[in-house]
């Protein structure tokens, strides 16, 4: 087998397995979500929590793999992950019973972390090894190809199925995306060195650059995680845009898709702490159209930009994580999912409560879009950190 179609299958590996454990376990609930309140009896106080236990879920996957630095067990805990992908889904349709889904919801959690994060760390980590670019935007186009397949299956099935047999349905068709997401990931290697010989050392950055960093992540994750849990509720319930939430919701994955190669290769050019000052700017006008706005075109544009930038800031923060520890990058990868993860735990509960109080789900639109203008803000201040420390924190932005 050739280099570049070995690189292409431990890729596609990567692919398989975001749809998987993001696109099916984990974002299928979105879509699902206007049909589980009508014909389910979910209340809206309720579905806050339940993606708020998915994030509890998530965050505790991300404290793992901090936790973690031995190869073997990382990959070992990725595939155990992939497996409880499909079986959260399935616990979905089963039953009406709160406790049930909140345990789906927090495995999901877990499995989508094991995607992600040890995934990912493993791909970044073979890319690095095997002297191939160590760039993620390529294997990161398996969430919004996730979220767009999750957008379109929930839509078609709607027409036939209710929303127990949806899950079932998408449970089936996470045991075939789990061929491919176990086969084609090699075992990981546990040398020191690549293989043209030359040794990896880790670079890390200083203390205050990554408080700072992790702070900005933050607010990147509340910005990121209101639109993506209750986008579809919120469109749904706009002035003469309701049916319109599952397209708005298909358009973000679509975006996303491919957004993450842009990403790397406006990152190459301008670098990446300016790359995601840039797309934290577009992503604070995709967050506000729809409600600033109004009407279907501003709530497509919005997509566009949400989704096009949303998959891009993860995949830039997570591969400088892969620059500064090329020999376990899944253990910065989790320590900056933590701040990400706490924010996705937040950031639904006080959407779901506002919903309740004020009978929409517009305000959370509003904290989202308030929360990301203070991160860009601290992303301007790391520049600054960066000019003033040694090259080590710069090295990100130079390597190709």
């Amino acid at each position: 087998m050739s280099e570049q179609t070995e690189r292409i299958k431990v890729l596609s590996a990567g692919i398989f397995s975001l749809i998987l454990a993001l696109g099916v376990a984990r974002f299928a609930y979105t879509p699902l979500l206007p049909l589980m309140q009508h014909q389910a009896g979910l209340g809206v106080a309720a579905a806050g929590w339940l993606a708020a236990i998915n994030y509890a879920g998530y965050l505790s996957g991300a404290l793992i793999a901090t936790l973690i630095s031995d190869m073997v067990l990382k990959d070992r805990l990725y595939r155990i992950g992939m497996i409880l992908a499909i079986v959260s889904t399935a616990m979905m349709g089963l039953t009406t019973d709160f406790t049930v889904w909140a345990l789906s919801r927090y495995v999901a959690g877990l499995s989508s972390a094991a995607g992600l994060l040890l995934g990912s760390g493993l791909i970044l980590n073979w890319l690095i090894r095997h002297n191939h670019r160590s760039e993620l935007g390529l294997h990161f186009a398996g969430i919004g190809l996730g979220i767009a397949c999750s957008a379109a299956a929930v839509s078609l099935m709607s027409q036939w199925l209710n929303w127990s047999e949806q899950w079932f349905a998408l449970t089936l068709l996470g045991c075939l995306l789990l061929i491919p997401a176990l086969r084609w990931l090699p075992p990981p290697d546990r040398s020191i060195v690549t293989r043209s010989g030359h040794k990896m050392e880790d670079a890390p950055p200083s203390a205050l650059f990554m408080r700072l960093f992790m702070f900005a992540y933050f607010c990147a994750g509340i910005g990121y995680v209101v639109s993506a849990t209750f986008i579809v509720a919120i469109i749904d319930h706009m002035p003469g845009l309701a049916g319109n939430g599952t397209l708005v919701f298909f358009i973000i994955g679509v975006a996303a898709a491919p957004s993450c190669i842009l990403w790397d290769l406006i990152a190459r050019r301008v670098g990446k702490l300016n790359a995601l000052i840039f797309a934290s700017v577009l992503q604070i006008i995709g967050i506000m159209l729809p409600v600033l706005a109004g009407g279907l075109i501003a709530a497509l544009a919005g997509a566009i930009l949400f989704g096009g930038t949303v998959m891009g800031i993860v995949s830039l923060v997570l591969t400088m994580a892969g620059h500064y520890y090329p020999t376990r990058p899944a253990k910065m990868m989790g320590k900056m999912t933590l701040s990400y993860g706490a924010a996705q735990i937040i950031g639904p509960a006080i959407t779901g409560w506002l919903a309740t109080r004020l009978g929409s789900y517009t305000a959370g639109l509003y904290l989202a879009g308030g929360i990301m203008v203070a991160g860009t803000v601290i992303l301007l201040m790391l520049k600054a950190v960066e000019k003033r420390e040694t090259p080590m924190v710069r090295q990100p932005d130079s390597l190709a």
